[in-house]
Parts: C-alpha cells; structure tokens; sequence
C-alpha cells in the first residue's frame, strides 16, 4: 500500500514529518509518498496527483494563517479536496491546523503533532484495516485535543 502525505511551505511546523513517522511506526508495509507545494489552496491537485499515481489513500496538511482570507482559503482547499475525492474515489483526509487554535506557541506545536499523528493511522485505518474504525464510532474522539468522549456508554 502507498499512502501519499501532502504539506504546505506556509505552514509554520513540519506536520507531514510527524505524519510520515507515525505511519512508518505502526505500519511497516505502507510506502510513503511526500509532497511538498506553496500553500493550501494547492494541495487538492498535488493529493489528486499521487492518488492518480497509485497511493490508495491521500494527507492533505495545512496550516491556515489567522486572518480571514485564511480561513476563506481554507475553505476553498477543503472544497477542492473533497471534489478530488469524488474524482479518485479514494479518500484524502484533511488534516489542517488552524494559526490561531493554540493558547501559545508550545500548545500549536502539541495541537499540530498530535492532529497529524492521530489523522496518518486514521487515513491508513481508513483503506488497510476500516473495521477499526468502526470499533471507535460514536467514542467522541479528538485529534489534537484530549477526546470528549461518548455520551452514552453501551
């Protein structure tokens, strides 16, 4: 299996790297396929592109700026993400991380190494093995922050 992890030059810490660790740790067959493009509203084409290229499943990451034309440029790339996945038929799950989600510095670098972390063996899960993520449903998870939990335990 390839998984390919796409990342942004505008982004502010070195996701895909936590990404591509995390997958080279849990799973050892799955190949890794990196690139790197200028900003958010690139990733789409560079996901579709490696989805085209074989990889079974897509990491889209970002890290949009706190200024509102970030946030509609986020938007966008979503848009242009999810209109990959329709094209490939293949998954690409979104892992952005938003400039102004941490209360400081040492919290955004915790918040973006968790997401990415927790969103690469959610993305492998997603084509290898989906049947471990149906053991999760409904458990109110979180990645980048501690999980809320369910609101009824059966």
């Amino acid at each position: 299996m390839k998984a390919g992890v796409v990342d942004t030059t505008f982004a502010r810490v070195d996701m895909a790297k936590f990404a591509a660790d995390e997958i080279r740790r849990r799973f050892s067959n799955v190949a890794i396929l990196r690139s790197t493009v200028p900003g958010i509203k690139d990733l789409p084409v560079a996901c579709k592109r490696l989805l085209d290229e074989g990889c079974s499943v897509c990491i889209a990451i970002g890290m949009p700026g706190k200024e509102p034309i970030d946030k509609q440029c986020a938007h966008e790339a979503s848009m242009g993400l999810i209109q990959a996945q329709l094209l490939t038929n293949k998954h690409i799950v979104e892992v952005f991380v938003h400039e102004d989600e941490g209360k400081d510095e040492k919290d955004l670098l915790s918040l973006c190494e968790d997401r990415a972390r927790k969103h690469a063996v959610n993305a492998v899960l997603l084509v290898a093995r989906p049947g471990e993520l149906a053991k999760n449903a409904g458990k109110g998870l979180r990645q980048g922050r501690k999980s809320v939990g369910s609101l009824i335990e059966v």
